[in-house]
């Protein structure tokens, strides 16, 4: 009776332990918001092959992004920045409409809140 026992602790904090590790391990996906979620799907979408540079924009030799991909980012860059509370006038008025200005902004938010996710994760251990 004593080894039925001691099996089923064993079990309970085996289990225990492994959905707790599960639950730490996703805390750092789930807390992004839907607006970072799809700021980073827009990033990896560089990456795609029709999202690549062409031989054109090669040829350009520079770090910068060309008209074309910035294009592919400023919806996602103009919703991260809209989930803030800021109002699309504020965008336009501080930005003037330029795209490398919107997606820098939007960088510098989600920076920031990535920094807060993972002061939150920290004080909550």
């Amino acid at each position: 009776m004593k080894k039925l026992f001691l099996s089923a602790v064993v079990a309970v904090l085996t289990l225990g332990s492994c959905s707790n590790e599960s639950a730490a391990v996703n805390t750092v996906e789930t807390m992004k918001t839907p607006q970072m979620e799809k700021f980073d799907k827009a990033f990896k979408s560089l990456g795609d092959p029709q999202n690549r540079p062409t031989e054109e924009e090669k040829k350009r030799n520079t770090s910068e992004l060309s008209d074309r991909r910035k294009a592919l980012l400023v919806p996602a860059s103009k919703e991260l920045i809209l989930s803030t509370g800021v109002k699309e006038v504020e965008i336009t008025r501080k930005t003037g409409g330029d795209m490398s200005q919107i997606i820098v902004w939007a960088t510098q938010i989600y920076m920031q809140k990535s920094d807060d996710i993972r002061k939150n994760l920290k004080s909550d251990k």
